[in-house]
């Protein structure tokens, strides 16, 4: 009988290859296989043909189980069939309530490995050119949810719009215009943003524009989840953005 372990991978933002070396080991070694969403479904070609492979996504609210049911599910498989993969998109320490999963099955004296992932916070605005600190721009960033556990935004967003740090927001897209208001009571509605949807994959699409314009310019083009929200100075860095935005003032300024 294989003895229980657990290995909870980060899959990384959605290109197969910015997963880690070290996770694709643990994904050909494992017997059971639970996935999420956001983990592009190609990194199962790497599991031997006999792994067991259950999906356990959410999205847009719906759940195929509870996280209660997913962390029964991590324990029982273990116990029955040896090495689960736990294979989370992202970084499963990012809003991926990956602790509570890896808390929920030591509670039963399994090992758990946590191989970290690319978080999409930092591939999905550099897979467009966008850096989230650089010299001159940005000597700090913010990584917050747009949906905390009541539903909510997070209060640190306010705390936030006050600095002059780059801001990422994820999981946010139903709550941009929330976002945007809260900028704006801080005279901040010409700050450069920038929306990255499915950041990394073969169908990324994004758009820039400032606080004042990006729900109009997100309406327009239909953008939505999965998204990366940027918002900062950084963004103006993009080629876009200048050739829409900088070049128009310089034109003002010059009469």
């Amino acid at each position: 009988m294989n003895i229980p372990r657990i290995s909870l991978i980060g899959a990384g933002p959605g290109d197969i290859e910015l997963i880690t070396l070290k996770g694709i080991k643990a994904i050909e070694s494992a017997d059971v296989i639970l996935y999420d969403a956001l983990a592009n479904e190609e990194l199962l070609a790497y599991a031997k043909p006999e792994a067991i492979k259950v999906y356990v996504g959410k999205r847009l609210g719906k759940y195929v189980y509870t996280q209660e049911q997913i962390n029964y599910q991590l324990v029982q498989l273990a116990l029955d069939y040896g090495h689960v993969v736990r294979l989370k998109g992202g970084d499963p320490f990012v809003f991926g309530r990956g602790f509570e999963e890896i808390e929920y099955v030591r509670s039963f004296n399994i090992p758990c490995e946590v191989i970290s992932g690319v978080t999409s916070a930092i591939a999905a605005p550099a897979s467009v050119g966008i850096p989230v600190t650089t010299r001159g721009y940005a000597e700090s960033f913010w990584v917050i949810t747009g949906t905390t556990k009541t539903g909510e935004l997070s209060n640190d967003l306010r705390l936030a719009a006050q600095s002059t740090a780059t801001v990422v927001v994820l999981m946010g897209m139903s709550k941009l215009d929330q976002i945007c208001e809260i900028f704006t009571e801080y005279q901040k509605q010409e700050t450069p943003v920038a929306i990255v949807q499915n950041g990394t994959r073969d169908n990324a699409k994004y758009l820039v524009g400032t606080i004042e314009d990006i729900g109009a310019k997100v309406k327009t083009q239909k953008l939505s989840n999965p998204a990366v929200i940027v918002i900062g100075e950084v963004v103006s860095l993009h080629p876009e953005y200048i050739e829409t935005y900088l070049k128009e003032e310089i034109r003002t300024m010059r009469g």
